[in-house]
């Protein structure tokens, strides 16, 4: 039996795609429906172990609650008030609405990707989820081509959001992960966490990033939600974004979970931008029993902001790839 597979299957109506890695004991599933990662399965203390909190069914797929594994693209996180301005233009995500006006990660989070490369060879399995959902629309009159390619390899999984302006005009645009991981069987708050960052974000009452430099707070001074050295969550709330992360040597960028209990860990890396950590609190059932992080290109709400107009313009014809995954620990 080759070492990595890569196949079609299903779950009900909703066509999915496995990734394999047999020697490691280690399979991947993710739904065409969103690109959305269903589960990571790894051994863990002997035993099969979930490390993804993904849908279990295809009803789930189709409902999203939570946005778990949601590919967030062409902007993640909300926008404040539907509105922002991009080459001196004012535009209107939600034209006429007259209630709440929130809008939130992106346009994709329902498109049926098309499979566009599955392959597998000796050295890893890979998966290429292409669509054209980014589309002339109410607020966005831009076009975007994206395709998110997940490899399987010894190291772990990688994923690549390439992300391609068809539009004869630049356009912003920008990519987040919506991940949610598990350690343990229990709940986030006995579970460690690093994240290498110098700031933490401030947001409003309605979570909206706040202007300017009133965004960002040292963590020196907001050590509550100081996790540079590892810690146990315990009962700390987290719905934040970290900026100023730290790269290592070779320039990738490490969040670390781990369950002490037992001694699994892993990473979640990605090669810039900004980890938004999330506990779950408002979810209701299943509140806790994992913790967000999300490897994201640029701030949410960034389509409003000055420091962050060069970070998500895409020039016409121009491809820009966002970078990030999960390193398991070697044998």
């Amino acid at each position: 039996m080759a070492q990595f597979r890569a196949e079609r299957s299903a779950i009900g109506a909703q066509p999915i795609v496995v990734l394999t890695d047999a020697q490691r004991q280690r399979r991947v599933r993710i739904a065409c429906r969103g690109a959305a990662l269903l589960g990571f399965e790894v051994p863990r203390a002997g035993t099969p172990f979930d490390l993804a909190w993904g849908y279990r069914d295809a009803a789930e797929i189709v409902a999203r609650d939570g946005s778990h594994f949601a590919i967030m693209a062409p902007f993640p996180g909300r926008i404040g008030d539907a509105r922002y301005e991009f080459d001196g233009h004012a535009y209107d995500l939600a034209p006429g609405v007259t209630g709440p006006r929130e809008v939130r990660h992106g346009f994709v989070r329902d498109a049926d990707f098309d499979v566009e490369q599955l392959v597998a060879d000796a050295g890893a399995a890979r998966l290429t989820l292409a669509t054209q959902a980014i589309r002339p629309r109410a607020g966005y009159p831009f076009a975007i081509d994206l395709a998110v390619e997940f490899m399987l390899d010894p190291a772990g999984l990688t994923l690549a959001a390439h992300m391609h302006n068809v539009g004869e005009h630049a356009a912003p645009c920008y990519f987040g992960w919506h991940a949610y991981f598990r350690a343990g069987p229990g709940l986030s708050n006995d579970w460690t966490l690093e994240i290498p960052a110098y700031t933490t974000v401030r947001t409003d009452d309605k979570l909206i990033v706040l202007p300017g430099v009133a965004a960002y707070a040292p963590l020196d001074s907001t050590p509550e939600l100081d996790f540079r050295a590892p810690r146990r969550v315990g009962a700390q709330v987290l719905d934040n974004a970290y900026t100023h992360l730290v790269a290592d040597a070779d320039g990738r960028i490490r969040t670390r979970l781990a369950d002490p209990a037992s001694g699994f860990g892993f990473t979640v890396w990605q090669e810039r931008g900004v980890m938004h950590a999330f506990t779950g609190d408002t979810l209701g059932a299943g509140a806790r029993s994992a913790i967000a992080l999300e490897p994201m290109e640029c701030l949410a709400n960034a389509f409003t902001r000055p420091d962050c107009a060069d970070a998500i313009r895409l020039a016409p014809d121009a491809l820009r790839t966002f970078r990030c995954g999960i390193e398991l620990p070697q044998d």
